[in-house]
């Protein structure tokens, strides 16, 4: 361990954690994330709002979009749009969050690897980066084979990177260390979500996530972003100041 720290401009909030207060104020939700001390934003959701109109209060607020969840199957429903709409965003990164449930088999995973494939050129034409983002059933293994190891194994580097989950990482039985030093490079982002004694989700810092340790290898995995993330915060606010306090903090 050393007195590195995490970039300031790395430091971001994936806005799931804050979906109550972005229903109700969206532009106010980002300005009072800026003033927290975040710089960057995942978007997951438009709670109504336009594209453009996202771009406005990001703006405003101070805070750059780096990606956007948008579902799988925009993959085949106009994915030129989604890809449009993250350009407008201002984002690098288009998220697909996870593989509707009838494809988690090995099965479904390499036909998800050949979706990937021609989304990512699609994504790469516009500028683009396709990510996935995992969750813990993502590693189950299956005759052998970890699911989440076929994207990994089948899709080129070039057209799908990952932003990976941490929490349900480990929640699925498997080291982010190990993924970082074994697929140097794809894993451009992070959630930040750590985990409780009892496995629920609990602020940054404040679960059993040896996170120092994990961001001590993180350049070799590519990481440019370390996004907090909180499923189900009981105050999304004073999780949030938790969260950033403890990454901004963290030497590792």
């Amino acid at each position: 361990m050393s007195d590195r720290t995490i970039p300031a401009d790395g430091i971001g909030m994936h806005l799931y954690t804050m979906r109550e207060p972005l229903a109700e104020d969206y532009p106010g939700t980002l300005k009072r994330l800026a003033e927290i001390g975040y710089r960057t934003v995942g978007v997951s959701g438009r709670f109504g709002h336009s594209a453009e109109k996202i771009r406005a209060f990001a703006d405003d607020a101070g805070l750059k979009i780096v990606l956007e969840h948008v579902g799988y199957n925009r993959l085949t429903d106009d994915w030129e749009g989604a890809l449009a709409d993250v350009r407008t965003l201002g984002g690098q990164w288009i998220v697909v969050p996870s593989l509707p449930t009838e494809l988690r088999t090995p099965e479904g995973f390499r036909e998800a690897a050949a979706a990937f494939t021609v989304a990512g050129r699609a994504a790469r034409e516009q500028g683009l980066k396709l990510l996935f983002h995992n969750h813990g059933h993502d590693f189950d293994e299956v005759d052998g084979q970890v699911l989440f190891d076929i994207l990994l194994d089948e899709v080129e580097p070039d057209l799908l990177g990952f932003e990976l989950d941490l929490y349900w990482v480990v929640n699925g039985g498997k080291d982010p260390i190990a993924y970082f030093e074994s697929h140097p490079g794809r894993f451009p982002a992070l959630h930040v979500k750590d985990l409780a004694t009892d496995g629920s989700f609990a602020d940054v810092g404040a679960g059993r996530l040896d996170f120092p340790a994990i961001f001590a290898q993180a350049e070799s995995g590519g990481v440019q972003q370390w996004l907090v993330e909180h499923d189900a915060p009981t105050d999304p606010w004073d999780s949030a100041l938790t969260s950033y306090r403890s990454l901004a903090e963290m030497r590792y």
